[in-house]
């Protein structure tokens, strides 16, 4: 877990590189697919975000935690046809994305990342930009 400063406009600069942001989330995709269907089951994307949703469910009850995850579920099946796909994934992180940067607004703050997540690649790819411009000059 690493420790960065990050403000609104990180994340949505990350979301508009329309190719980094897919690849990231090409990259998550495949890896929540664990039987490489092509789709995500209930079954693979409550696996997935167990670990995100650890602290807001610890509290609840197996059957709070169950509506929660199903309420994700169905979030995130647009086409309401028992799987995930691709693009209904690609969809959906970018409206959590964009949400993320609008609750955080302008002003930069101190957060606790996986190496892994979403944030962290955003922060990556703001120092990857950083690091061309010095480049440049």
């Amino acid at each position: 877990m690493s420790v960065a400063i990050l403000n609104g406009l990180t994340v949505t600069e990350f979301v508009k590189d329309k190719e980094a942001f897919e690849k990231c989330i090409t990259e998550h995709f495949l890896f929540l697919d664990v039987n490489g269907d092509g789709v995500l089951s209930r079954a693979e994307l409550r696996k997935g975000f167990d670990s995100l949703l650890t602290l807001a469910t610890e509290s609840g009850t197996e059957e709070e935690t169950g509506s929660l995850y199903e309420i994700v579920f169905e979030k995130f099946d647009t086409d309401h046809n028992g799987s995930i796909d691709i693009e209904e994934f690609k969809s959906e992180m970018k409206e959590i994305m964009l949400a993320i940067a609008r609750g955080i607004g302008d002003s930069p703050v101190e957060v606790a990342l996986e190496s892994n997540s979403f944030l962290m690649k955003a922060i990556e790819h703001e120092i990857g930009k950083m690091d061309i411009q010095d480049s440049l000059k």
